[in-house]
Order: C-alpha cells, then sequence, then structure tokens
C-alpha cells in the first residue's frame, strides 16, 4: 500500500506533536485530553495521512489550553510544512478567539512584529496581523518601527495596518479577554 503522510519531520512530526500534547495536557492538568489522531482516508490501494495540526487547530477552537500551546509554536516556526501556508492561516485564526495569557500574547506579539521587522511577510502573515489586531503590539512597536523597511510594498502594507488599525486602539490590559 502506498502512504502519503502529510505531517511534518523532526520535532513538527506526528509523534512528536503527539508527545508534546501529552506532556502539555499532564502539565497543564487537562482533564478529557484531544484525540489528535490525524485523518486517514484509504482508497485504492493508496492511503493518506493528514496533519496532526488540523486536529490541534480544531482543539484550539474548542479552547484546549494544551492546543493553544501548541498553536503558538506552530506559527512561531519558520519551517516549512506540507499544507504549512493553510495550517498556519488556520491557526492564527483559531488563536484570534481563544483565551491567551499575557505570556502567549507576548510570544506572539515578538513573532510578528519580529517577522516584519525581518520583511518576512508570507501569506499567512495576513491572519497574524488580525491577530495582532486583536491582542494589540504593546511595547514591541517602538522597539521596530524604526527598523522596518519601508520600500518593501509588503512591509509598507502591514505598517499601514497596524498604523491604522491597531496603534492608538490597543486593548487595556484590565479589559477582559472576549474569547472568554
Amino acid at each position: 500500500m502506498v502512504q502519503h503522510d502529510y505531517n511534518g519531520a523532526g520535532r513538527w512530526s506526528r509523534a512528536a506533536i503527539l508527545a508534546r500534547y501529552g506532556e502539555l495536557a499532564r502539565r497543564l492538568r487537562i482533564e478529557a485530553p484531544a484525540d489528535l489522531r490525524p485523518l486517514e482516508v484509504t482508497a485504492a490501494g493508496e492511503r493518506w495521512i493528514y496533519p496532526v495540526m488540523m486536529r490541534v487547530i480544531e482543539g484550539i477552537e474548542r479552547g484546549d489550553a494544551a492546543c493553544v500551546e501548541l498553536g503558538i509554536a506552530f506559527i512561531e516556526e519558520d519551517s516549512p510544512f506540507p499544507f504549512g501556508r493553510v495550517l498556519k492561516s488556520n491557526t492564527a485564526r483559531a488563536l484570534r478567539r481563544a483565551a491567551l495569557t499575557p505570556e502567549q500574547q507576548e510570544r506572539i506579539r515578538r513573532r510578528v512584529v519580529a517577522m516584519l521587522v525581518a520583511g518576512n511577510t508570507p501569506r499567512e502573515y495576513r491572519e497574524y496581523a488580525k491577530l495582532v489586531r486583536r491582542i494589540g503590539v504593546g511595547n514591541w512597536w517602538a522597539q521596530a518601527e524604526g527598523r522596518l523597511n519601508l520600500t518593501s510594498p509588503y512591509v509598507r502594507r502591514y505598517y499601514n495596518y497596524f498604523k491604522q488599525h491597531v496603534l492608538g486602539n490597543e486593548p487595556s490590559a484590565a479589559a477582559p479577554n472576549p474569547a472568554t
């Protein structure tokens, strides 16, 4: 049987994600851990194993704290993945609706602003920008603004987006998270 496994390698392989999820679920004392078995389809002597990250995204949408942690680590990763653009966009979209701790928000801010400073604005960056719009850029903007390459049309696009929609509209630290 021919097998097509669309999971990543190394730290993002199916086994590695499941092991990290198990450890996070134990550490966060999650009483009913999510079932992260990947979708598998078999037909005509072939078997397709879809990315475990699809199940992690579903877990983020259900409010699973361990899945939220995995999702943040996933968007922090630069390595390419099968279906990476779609998975990272969907991860950012799910995180936008998730309850995030202040530490998680800082990790996201740091990542998204660092990508903009580096001029790294892949297609999924649009969803990252929307995520930062919800949580605010915090003090990262002041550190990054002078280092942006505004000759890049993509950097300039997100610079203008943040100036228009985020700066001055920062969520209050005392304001409750709308996802809770």
